[in-house]
């Protein structure tokens, strides 16, 4: 195991169960709403407190990337934590119970190491490279669908980009016809994990931020996957347009999605 997935493990545990100590007392969670669909919460503030302490302790010196910050924080080494205390925040204040701690820890570039933990269901979804993806330390693999026909795929509705809403709706509409069904649960970094589970087939997003999908991502490789942006290449990091699934459901989505992009979307 990579010493630092020792370290992601025990901050998004420690994160994992402070948010579920609130969600069963929800008279304690103080939520503020900055914005259309932009909520802040005493528990993520407190949740991603937490995390910084698990990491200062052990790294005092790595860089880490959140919402918050928007940036790197003391970025002297070429280590980086990219963190995301309450994936899926809507779903928590409205008190729906699909959310999750994810924390990606890039090394020069590259993910190296991925922790997604759903509290509410103790499921902890694990990653490092080359090493596989494992499900509370069972391994995960992708689906071997070989096309959408009677395939389940996951998505997310762009609310913070609804310049793109007609795109995403033809999109939508043109995939419903060749699949069997969508998955909408409001929690990018567990609809990825879900892909690595072979929960759902495929997965496609318009404008993710790197808190959203760095350690899903590298689950999905892990676990035998692609992930790419919306021209099948790998800017995804800059767009935040994603793409998941096995090597021919990538294929298939890709397909299918060309002709409906409008420009924007396919840089």
């Amino acid at each position: 195991m990579h010493p630092i997935l020792n370290i992601a493990i025990r901050a998004a545990r420690m994160a994992g169960n402070l948010i579920a100590k609130y969600y069963e007392n929800p008279d304690a969670s103080d939520v503020t709403q900055k914005g259309n669909n932009d909520f802040v919460t005493n528990v993520d503030r407190e949740a991603k407190r937490l995390i910084f302490e698990v990491i200062r302790k052990s790294y005092p010196k790595h860089g880490i990337l959140d919402k918050e910050s928007s940036k790197l924080t003391d970025a002297v080494t070429d280590t980086q934590w990219i963190i995301d205390p309450l994936n899926g925040k809507i779903n928590f204040t409205k008190r729906f119970p699909h959310f999750a701690v994810s924390i990606a820890v890039r090394i020069k570039e590259r993910t190296e190491v991925a922790v997604v933990y759903d509290p509410m269901r103790n499921e902890l979804f694990t990653a490092s490279r080359g090493h596989g993806a494992q499900l509370n330390s069972y391994r995960l693999r992708v689906s071997t669908a070989h096309d959408l026909d009677g395939k389940i795929l996951a998505t997310g509705f762009p609310f913070e980009q609804k310049q793109h809403a007609n795109s995403y709706m033809t999109l939508v509409r043109k995939l419903f016809i060749q699949c069997t069904d969508f998955r909408c649960t409001g929690s990018a970094a567990l609809d990825l994990a879900y892909v690595a589970a072979g929960r759902v087939n495929g997965f496609f997003e318009i404008g993710l931020k790197p808190w959203d999908f760095s350690s899903g991502e590298l689950l999905v490789r892990e676990a035998g996957g692609l992930v790419t942006d919306f021209a099948g290449c790998n800017n995804h990091l800059r767009s935040g347009n994603i793409v998941a699934g096995n090597p021919r459901v990538v294929k298939a989505l890709l397909l299918s999605m060309r002709d409906e992009l409008s420009e924007v979307l396919r840089q």
